[in-house]
């Protein structure tokens, strides 16, 4: 199976849409946090490894508690995954932090500032004048 064919994306969106539900619901170790989202999921074309990109709303000691709660986990959602997913092997999870959307909001506030800079200096310009 083609790294990128049709049926790769599939088994990836199905595995996101399931662990997606599985962390949303039924995790409830207190180190997870409520607002922790699946961005990206990538299943290996042997379906034997997948790679899980979370995030979390919370700063990064609290991350790295959410990280190990998620990997304390792990079991559990091999086995829902199966029981959902008919596949030909359950992947082993491997649970990896993703900062992007923290990153997007970062970029969001200095984006903001600049403007809001920008346009008191338009306003200065224009009292000068």
């Amino acid at each position: 199976m083609k790294k990128d064919s049709i049926k790769n994306t599939r088994i990836n969106s199905e595995v996101m849409k399931v662990l997606a539900e599985l962390i949303r619901s039924e995790i409830k170790d207190p180190r997870v946090p409520a607002f922790t989202s699946v961005t990206d999921v990538i299943v290996a074309p042997d379906l034997k490894t997948c790679k899980v990109w979370v995030s979390f709303l919370c700063d990064e000691e609290q991350e790295k508690e959410a990280l190990k709660g998620l990997k304390c986990a792990e079991g559990f959602m091999r086995r829902e995954l199966a029981r959902e997913l008919n596949l030909r092997n359950t992947p082993e999870l491997t649970f990896v932090a993703d900062h992007s959307i923290a990153y997007g909001n970062h970029m969001n506030s200095v984006i903001d500032k600049v403007s809001k800079e920008d346009a008191m200096m338009r306003q200065k310009r224009g009292e000068e004048e």
